[in-house]
């Protein structure tokens, strides 16, 4: 019984059953502002996308959904951001309930994390940390939200906002003034735009690096090697995305805009594809060499331990780190000092090889599916889906039914893990006692 229910299985099915209790409640007639059922397939969809923290959507969030499933989606979006293990720690933490190992290996495995020690002050400093950024950029989001919507529906919007983006979600309410419009209007609004960017990077960095630098301040010095690799594999990725955006798309998007608006315009699309899902530019009309590296970027996503998804920030480095040293015949595999073990680079190249063949398999399924659908636009939406992001070129609402339900799938595997879904319906396996004699064979 206890090989059935590992802690992978455990997150794997749990998250299912997260899943299909918001459907569910999505389905009902006063879900929507309509007051007939959306249907269980669109709710599926919503939910999925929410707990998922990804944001693609079928029915617009603003116009579609009444206040109860508007509260709905965002607190799938809370939970699934923090992952349900983390809440449910919470409360046995309130009622004073003691967690037994089982438990706590659980919640390790839930937030990515290989150590069990200090595991319940780790939660703590999630949920603290979480309330505290939340709450800020809520109230930086008022000032522009309460004067333009009044002061009701403007602490809602930006209490929506600002979970939606800490979550790397990428749900929006502005489909009020123009549906599924994200947040075009205000794409020459600082406040708005670099309290998103904060919110979504703070929350895609991960907790194990919000943990390193309560501890250890700024010395980066003192850093472990996983946050220096996040830290620095994130700043790499937001400003070289940056910088690459204000180029390709000076004769697109930015034709005719002053250096300031450009400038906000690519660090919001460089940060907003590492899995957040806004956009305040239409993405339909980024040049191809941006919406290739939209993809790139998508594919990749945020940090382990984090509300972001992705390939992952350090899967890249290991797999970089490895590449570059067996390229030039270095022995030693590391960086900064320390040096990698082989587990890490094998799971490197197991999420990296996972990911890509499901990525590989979802366009497929939907150029087959859907012919008459651009290849170009199914490449970016199933990136965007096994990426948990959010972004796409306006096929979404175009899909039928099977290509709905592979989008939901990857959505599935980007947020539970690839390789920990494939894991979660595997028997595990007994080492065998004689094993097979190695044999060398040419690669590359």
């Amino acid at each position: 019984m206890k090989n059935k229910f590992s802690s992978i299985r455990i997150i794997a099915f749990g998250y299912m059953l997260f899943v299909l209790t918001g459907a569910v409640l999505l389905c009902l007639p006063f879900a929507s502002q309509s007051g007939e059922s959306v249907g269980f397939l669109n709710a599926l969809f919503t939910a999925t996308s929410a707990a998922c923290v990804t944001g693609l959507v079928v029915l617009d969030t603003a116009t579609s959904w009444s206040i109860f499933g508007q509260t709905v989606i965002i607190c799938l979006i809370q939970v699934g951001g923090l992952g349900f293990m983390t809440i449910a720690t919470v409360f046995s933490m309130a009622l004073k309930r003691r967690m037994g190992l089982r438990e706590r290996m659980t919640m390790v495995e839930s937030i990515n994390n290989d150590n069990i020690g200090g595991i319940l002050n780790l939660t703590k400093l999630i949920v603290i940390g979480t309330a505290v950024f939340e709450g800020i950029g809520a109230l930086l989001l008022s000032t522009r939200f309460i004067p333009e919507y009044g002061v009701a529906t403007g602490i809602r919007y930006s209490v929506f906002h600002s979970i939606s983006a800490f979550c790397n979600a990428g749900f929006d309410l502005m489909g009020v003034h123009e549906p599924f419009s994200s947040l075009v209007r205000y794409s020459d609004d600082v406040i708005v735009n670099l309290t998103l960017v904060a919110l979504i990077t703070i929350g895609g960095i991960g907790f194990f690096v919000w943990d390193d630098i309560r501890r250890n301040k700024l010395n980066f010095k003192k850093y472990s090697l996983h946050a220096k690799l996040v830290l620095v594999v994130s700043a790499i990725l937001t400003f070289g995305g940056t910088i690459l955006f204000l180029i390709f798309e000076r004769d697109f998007t930015n034709a005719g805009l002053g250096a300031g608006q450009s400038l906000l315009n690519a660090l919001f699309d460089s940060a907003t594809a590492r899995t957040a899902g806004f956009n305040t530019t239409d993405t339909a009309s980024l040049s191809p060499a941006s919406k290739m590296l939209t993809v790139i970027l998508m594919f990749i996503g945020g940090s382990p331990g984090s509300t972001a998804g992705g390939m992952k920030t350090t899967t890249l480095a290991v797999i970089a780190i490895s590449t570059f040293n067996g390229m030039t015949r270095r022995q030693s595999k590391g960086i900064f000092g320390r040096r990698l073990e082989k587990d890490a680079i094998h799971k490197a190249s197991s999420v990296a090889f996972t990911n890509i063949s499901l990525a590989i398999l979802g366009i497929i399924l939907i150029c087959a599916f859907q012919p008459q659908l651009n290849i170009s636009d199914i490449i970016f939406e199933v990136a965007s889906a096994i990426g948990t992001v959010g972004m796409t070129t306006g096929i979404t609402r175009e899909l039928i039914t099977a290509s709905k339900l592979v989008i939901i799938f990857l959505m599935y595997c980007g947020r539970v893990g690839s390789v920990s879904f494939a894991l979660a319906l595997m028997e595990p396996k007994t080492t065998p006692p004689v094993k097979n004699p190695r044999e060398k064979i040419t690669i590359g």
